[in-house]
């Protein structure tokens, strides 16, 4: 009996103790304090969020800045790239190149690029009228005054009006520029000045800026330490900032919502602030608790940034707090209106319980069509399970407490979920299979335990024991009233692996392209594969030369002394671990070992102090097959290898073998070229690399502007082939090539040597000969030259100009060899004036003198209409002089008729000294009475002239002169003796006439007639 009164008492609800009002109360005090629970959790969850979101901006800002000056230095470094490949950059080349860079467009915030020679202080004056030759008449270099260096601004690209005001300006003359130019010199990076105001705001004082600065060394020496540095600086390429427009931009479209102040190096000063994007009183609204102090360094130099939030920075996140308590608030309201009106409402219900009972038949009635729902519920929950099933996706369905409402098909299938497992019941175990699967399980866990709200979802990509990877998406979702999440998995094993094939396959090319070590890109193939399989560690060890030992070739993760335990042993004398590297490059085939330590457990003593339980051998081939090592894959733990793993080793053994073989390739090519270099400096022939493409294009130039003939183009424009001259560049000179000029390899490096050490002015027809043929398709010329030393001797030489195979459309390779014949052409002269000329009169000899009778001889055969004369002369009672002077006067009386007998001669006539005193002249174009006029005048200025011997005696001589004529017409003349033997027929005539007289032969019946008689 009091057990079923105790029933009935608990059994009452709680509005039959409290009224209305009092329970209305009573769950309005319990809902205002989950209410503040909920809005604490928020402002916190907001706060936080906030914090984030800013070291996320700030973050962001950095690394813009960052990331925006190293584009610029990299700009600079290409201008430094530039006067690396050449000897010199001129102000034309300097200009094209920025222009097609176009800085001002692409890199905003730079004002310009420059170049600073380094000029010591007595080559300011050489320097300043160079500049103002190019074209700059008004240039100078400011400050004025004598320093000992100076490093004016040369080169300024774009030359705007701004940068106007900078050109000329010295930069060694101002110390913080000069600290940077020191900087840049001494570490030979780049350097960048502290804060200054450019010479381009003409003395601004409200902007603010800086320079950064590379050097530029003399190619041919030596800049590994400071003091070579120092002898080798030639000049430095520099760019100057203004930091309103560096920074313009910067923060993107997040830029309002922060105060960024800029200082000059580590401490924050008023006088070294360089930036403030809200300057003046614009930042005192800037928040004090969101606030990040950033120190990065740039060019070797450190900025000091303050980044400070300003109002109304992620104000949505800060207003969601309040719009939990507001949202709780109305809530418990609505609750506690509710409790009061079920109260209420109780009590009208106990009234309506009679009617309930009217309303039994009614429900009975609707009993059946909820029966009809549920089945067409059934049906469409096949419809969804089947539609699951289908797709291609692995789908499963949980909530935030792990318990799983659904999974399709492609999800067991994808994660091998046995059907014994009973996940269904035991959420947990469904995870604990799935993270035994994964190489590393924190994404997946990380998804489960931060599980995104909202719409947002989050995506993490997860790898696979067994080598497949796969994406993972997790979105939240609504399930009636309860929160749940749908996870997708999907398989991109495929896909992966091809990003990371071609990836990999890249950035190797890329390596081999631009000509790493070796060991650097095995490194590489190495690396990439173990990103691609965490859990997994590689070596690459190669075949020696005699193809008899295993090197190291790369390793990064295994310790250094299993490392060395293979590196230099026979592969006879492996054991154990690497033992299993032998045998595949003897066999030639994979090897697989799943447990190290399953057999021979003392062998494998290696593997067990490296904490290594599994290894897979791939061979490394080549591309002909030839074996060139064994790529090696470790595991911490005994496995076999899935079908991803081994495609990926494979691929790597394939990017390993063509590395290996590109290294022998080019360092087979290296030993060729230092070969050819060592032949080229030494060989005993003066060689010259050129570069004729300047010319080549000058040429094409020509041509398109209509001039067809280059030959008579170059005849009537001399300075053009001057021109042209100029334009050939002297790329490399052996030894030989330099002392036969007089240079040396400073010489060379200056540039200092020109087409003038192979064609000089007087030359220039040569070269232009030259030019016509090469650029006309010849591959081979050859010519005589003079040319000048850089002592400024003149010589001459012997020209072979080859262009080299596949060049001849460019010109750009033209091997010159060249040969100074100077002594040669000396010694040959000297040869030729001892054999043709009398060693006592200096006239032709005999031989010479019958030479160039029998060449006009043949001229008259060929010219019918012209005409000749021979004369022969011989002296008076020589032998008379000869008996009372002696043949010391005689000798001097031959040299005296000699020089009267040059005298009268014009150039086409030719003297000769045919016999002892005896003489013949060659008068061509002249009949026999103008031959008549010429040899009275000649007999008496020798009748008249007189020879003073030592002692004062006076002796005067006389000739006697026989003339005979040659014409073709005549047809008396056999040869050229003929006409000489009518000529001395003649002569013996005059002396017997009496001598000092002119006889003539003309062939006719009497022979000998006489014109002109001695008075």
């Amino acid at each position: 009996m009091s057990t079923r009164a105790s029933s009935s008492w608990f059994a009452k609800p709680v509005s039959h103790w409290v009224g209305p009002r009092a329970l209305a109360a009573l769950v309005l005090a319990l809902c205002l304090g989950l209410t503040y629970g909920a809005w604490r959790n928020a402002h916190d969850a907001s706060e936080q969020q906030v914090q984030a979101d800013f070291d996320f901006r700030v973050r962001e800002l950095v690394g813009n800045i960052a990331g925006r000056m190293q584009t610029y230095i990299q700009v600079l470094h290409g201008v430094q790239g530039l006067y690396a490949s050449s000897q010199e950059v001129t102000r034309r080349e300097f200009h094209a190149y920025l222009s097609v860079q176009q800085v001002d467009r692409h890199f905003p915030g730079i004002h310009g690029i420059g170049y600073l020679p380094l000029l010591p202080g007595a080559a300011l004056a050489r320097h300043e009228a160079s500049v103002r030759a190019e074209g700059y008449p008004g240039y100078a270099v400011r400050p004025p005054g004598q320093r000992a260096w100076h490093a004016p601004i040369t080169y300024l690209e774009p030359l705007s009006d701004s940068n106007l005001l900078a050109f000329g300006y010295d930069i060694w003359s101002e110390p913080v520029r000069r600290a940077a130019l020191e900087q840049a010199r001494d570490t030979g990076q780049a350097a960048m000045t502290g804060k200054i105001h450019l010479v381009q705001d003409g003395g601004s004082a409200q902007a603010h800026g800086f320079l950064v600065v590379l050097p530029v060394y003399d190619n041919g020496l030596l800049h590994a330490s400071v003091e070579q540095r120092r002898a080798a600086l030639r000049a430095w390429v520099f760019a100057p900032f203004r930091m309103g427009d560096l920074m313009a931009g910067v923060g993107g479209e997040s830029a309002h919502q922060l105060d960024l102040e800029i200082y000059d190096g580590a401490q924050m000063a008023e006088a070294a602030l360089m930036y403030d994007s809200l300057p003046g009183g614009m930042s005192s609204a800037a928040s004090d608790s969101l606030v990040s102090l950033q120190v990065i360094t740039i060019a070797g130099r450190p900025w000091t940034l303050r980044v400070r939030a300003m109002p109304g920075f992620d104000g949505e996140l800060l207003a969601r707090p309040r719009l939990v308590a507001w949202t709780g608030l109305l809530a418990s309201i609505v609750l506690a209106l509710a409790a009061w009106l079920l109260a209420v409402g109780r009590a009208r219900a106990q009234a309506a319980l009679a009617r309930s009972s009217e309303l039994t038949g009614q429900l009975e009635q609707g009993q059946a069509s909820v029966l009809a729902m549920a089945e067409a519920a059934q049906r469409s929950q096949a419809m969804l399970r089947s539609i699951l099933d289908s797709t291609i996706d692995g789908i499963l369905v949980d909530n935030v407490n792990g318990r799983i409402f659904t999974s399709n098909r492609r999800f067991r299938d994808l994660w091998q979920v046995p059907d014994a497992l009973d996940w269904q019941a035991d959420g947990t175990a469904l995870v604990r299979h799935v993270e035994s699967q994964l190489e590393q399980a924190a994404p997946f866990l990380g998804a489960r335990a931060h599980a995104p709200h909202g719409h947002r979802e989050r995506r993490d990509v997860l790898h696979l024991r067994d080598g497949r990877v796969v994406e993972q998406y997790v979105r939240s979702m609504q399930l009636g009233n309860e929160q749940a999440r749908l996870w997708t998995f999907r398989d991109i094993s495929e896909r992966s692996q091809m990003e990371r094939r071609e990836h990999t396959r890249r950035q190797v090319l890329e390596m081999l392209a631009t000509g790493a070590p070796l060991e650097r890109v095995l490194e590489s193939v190495v690396l990439s594969v173990q990103a691609d399989h965490p859990a997994m560690l590689c070596s690459i060890l190669l075949l020696d030369e005699n193809r008899h030992r295993l090197v190291l070739g790369a390793a990064p993760s295994l310790p250094a002394f299993f490392n060395l335990s293979s590196h230099g042993h026979d592969l006879d004398t492996l054991q154990g671990v690497h033992g299993i590297a032998a045998q595949a490059v003897r066999d030639g085939q994979r090897v697989i070992v799943g447990d190290l330590h399953a057999d021979a457990q003392e062998t494998m003593e290696l593997a067990y102090r490296a904490q290594l339980q599994s290894c897979w051998a791939e061979p490394v081939r080549g591309g002909s097959g030839k074996m060139l090592g064994v790529l090696m894959a470790y595991h911490r733990q005994p496995t076999l290898p899935g079908a991803a793993h081994l495609a990926r080793l494979s691929e790597a053994a394939h990017l390993a073998g063509m590395a290996i073989e590109q290294a022998q390739v080019a360092l087979a090519l290296r030993a060729g070229e230092a070969r050819f270099r060592s032949l080229y400096d030494h060989a005993p022939v003066a060689l010259w690399e050129q570069d004729w493409s300047a010319v080549r294009a000058a040429l094409d130039a020509l041509e398109q502007a209509g001039v067809r003939d280059l030959g008579a183009h170059f005849q009537a424009n001399p300075d053009a082939l001057r021109r042209l001259a100029g334009l050939v560049r002297i790329i490399d000179a052996n030894g030989a090539a330099l002392a036969q000029v007089r240079a040396n390899e400073d010489d060379q490096r200056r540039g200092a040597l020109s087409l003038a050490q192979n064609f000089d002015d007087s030359a220039l027809p040569r070269f232009g000969d030259a030019l016509l043929a090469l650029a006309g398709g010849a591959h081979l010329y050859e010519c005589e030259s003079s040319f000048v030393r850089l002592d400024g001797a003149a010589r001459q030489n012997e020209l072979s100009l080859l262009v080299m195979p596949g060049h001849a459309d460019s010109l750009d390779f033209v091997m010159v060899s060249s040969l100074d014949i100077t002594e040669r052409k000396r010694m040959n002269a000297e040869l030729l004036q001892l054999a043709t000329t009398d060693f006592l009169t200096g006239l032709p000899n005999r031989r010479h003198f019958m030479a160039s009778l029998e060449n006009e001889h043949a001229r008259l055969q060929r010219e019918l209409a012209s005409c000749a004369s021979v004369l022969m002369l011989d002296i008076d009672h020589f032998k008379r002089v000869n008996d009372e002077y002696g043949h010391a006067v005689g000798d001097a009386v031959l040299r005296h008729l000699g020089a009267l007998m040059c005298q009268a001669l014009r150039k086409v006539d030719v003297p000769g000294r045919v016999g002892g005193e005896e003489f013949a002249i060659l008068l061509p174009g002249t009949d026999l009475s103008a031959a008549a006029v010429f040899a009275e005048r000649l007999r008496r200025r020798v009748a008249e002239s007189s020879l003073t011997i030592d002692g004062g005696t006076v002796i005067t001589i006389t000739v006697s002169i026989g003339m005979a004529a040659m014409a073709a017409m005549a047809g008396t003349d056999a040869d050229c003796d003929a006409v000489l033997a009518r000529a001395d027929e003649a002569l013996y005539r005059a002396k017997r006439g009496g001598r000092n007289r002119i006889e003539q032969n003309d062939g006719g019946s009497d022979g000998v007639l006489s014109k002109f008689m001695a008075q």
